[in-house]
């Protein structure tokens, strides 16, 4: 089979049929008025233009490939147009047999898992259609439970699915949409062998939606292997940020970084401004030494990483949420799928080893019109990393050296700064306005987008693994 894509030009800022993005809304769409209703609800009237872009050939029934910034509103662009088209299968009936699955959400982790899920229940809501959620780490007994009562969406994390249908418990004959979200990562972290099992149980004669903030072509090329003529929507930029979160560097020893962060919480509190913000390092035993590390320096610190058992991972999460908790350390088990509004800051404690996982960390926050602070706590050593990042992202990142020491510090010197110059170091002018940094290699610079929708506070929901509309 030859696999043919439709590249849709965003550059102009319109919509394929020449409709400005300006003056859509989700009414334009035709969606049933039970789930206008609950779009409404949620407090949105202008689709974001992922949202604008993606719904529309959804609808059509094309397959499609969306990449967008993460915050931008991926999930809705799926999540909407999936409970239009399997609306017509909604039933009342008790019976499970009245209940298939419809709709199969793939995701990478159980964190996004849940956040599709709560998007899933909240537009459903005011329909007869049933939505849950399945992913490891935790007891299947009430996860079995929803699955024998019947449900027509449900979102999973690949391994534990697997599980179910080995259990007979998850039947796929009946699915009539598939999305792999975050496809990039689905397709490369080692989920390919799960992923064709999964999809060899799902009828041919299908609809696939791949989404993702980031597409490398090797992972296109590969994607694609799953479609049928898709069309492709990418309404940004690839592989960049949002242009509502504002990056700063800061070239610091590894010694100083800790005495760093405690500075840049304090200033952000003389300034006003939040000291919320998500801390993100590359390894487990450092995650955790960091947040012990900063609770000893009085901030009120939790860990998340992969050690972490399911149930303190949503305790601490819970717990940041309700703002118990004001720095979460984070591994990148974190960096996608977790969604909080108005996230202020995010700090990179240790730049990762993968340039597309820093746009993912950064893009925790900036989300959905707000904005936001992305800081990178650079080492010498790093700056191998740091170019990595700008090649990717076709830009070079603001560089702010520390008020005290060499103010010509450059990545090309080592700034070693002793514990005793770390006096007040940030004063945070680096969150005023400032002229962009150039591009590399002579790229335009990116066109600021503006997002027409600011989501309510969500529900964390599906605490216990299992997640079924009321």
């Amino acid at each position: 089979m030859t696999n043919t894509v439709t590249e849709i030009n965003t550059s102009t800022g319109v919509a394929d049929d020449s409709t400005p993005e300006a003056t859509i809304t989700f009414a334009d769409f035709g969606l049933d008025p039970k789930i206008q209703k609950a779009v409404s609800e949620q407090g949105y009237i202008t689709p974001t233009p992922i949202q604008a872009k993606s719904i529309p050939h959804v609808l059509a029934g094309s397959d499609l490939m969306g990449a967008a910034q993460t915050g931008t509103g991926k999930t809705a662009a799926f999540v909407l147009p999936i409970i239009q088209k399997i609306l017509r299968h909604a039933s009342s009936s008790a019976s499970p047999a009245r209940h298939p699955i419809r709709a199969l959400v793939l995701t990478p982790t159980r964190e996004l898992a849940v956040q599709v899920a709560e998007n899933a229940a909240n537009y459903s809501k005011h329909t007869d259609l049933r939505a849950a959620v399945v992913y490891g780490g935790v007891d299947m007994k009430e996860q079995v439970m929803i699955l024998r009562g019947g449900i027509e969406i449900l979102i999973a994390t690949p391994g534990r699915l697997l599980d179910h249908i080995g259990s007979k418990v998850a039947n796929l004959s009946q699915v009539e949409i598939l999305v792999l979200d975050e496809a990039d990562r689905m397709l490369d972290m080692g989920f390919l062998p799960d992923l064709q099992r999964i999809i060899d149980l799902i009828p041919a004669q299908r609809q696939t939606l791949l989404f993702s903030a980031t597409f490398s072509p090797e992972i296109k090329r590969l994607a694609q292997s799953y479609l049928r003529t898709p069309v492709t929507v990418e309404v940004a930029r690839q592989n960049a940020a949002a242009d509502t979160v504002k990056q700063v560097v800061h070239m610091v020893s590894s010694a100083d970084k800790q005495r760093a962060i405690v500075k840049i919480l304090e200033a952000r509190t003389r300034q006003g401004l939040s000291r919320q913000c998500i801390i993100f390092t590359n390894s487990r035993l450092g995650c955790a030494r960091l947040s012990r590390a900063l609770e000893r320096d009085g901030i009120k610190a939790g860990a998340i990483h992969g050690d972490k058992s399911q149930g303190e991972r949503t305790l601490t999460l819970d717990a940041f949420k309700s703002g118990a908790i004001e720095a979460l350390v984070a591994t990148d088990v974190a960096a996608r799928g977790l969604d909080i509004p108005d996230m202020p800051c995010v700090i990179n404690h240790e730049l990762p080893f993968s340039a597309e996982d820093f746009i993912h960390r950064i893009g925790r926050t900036g989300r959905a019109g707000s904005t936001g602070d992305a800081i990178a706590l650079v080492d010498a050593s790093e700056k191998r990393l740091l170019d990595d990042i700008e090649k990717l992202m076709k830009r070079k990142l603001d560089v702010r050296p520390l008020p005290e020491g060499n103010p010509t510090a450059s990545r090309s010197t080592s700034t070693q700064v002793s514990p005793g110059k770390m006096s007040d170091p940030f004063f945070y002018q680096p969150y005023e306005p400032s002229t962009p940094a150039p591009a590399v290699d002579g790229a335009a610079k990116p066109e600021v987008k503006k997002v027409g929708i600011v989501p309510a506070k969500p529900t964390l929901g599906a605490l216990l693994g299992g997640f079924k509309k009321k």
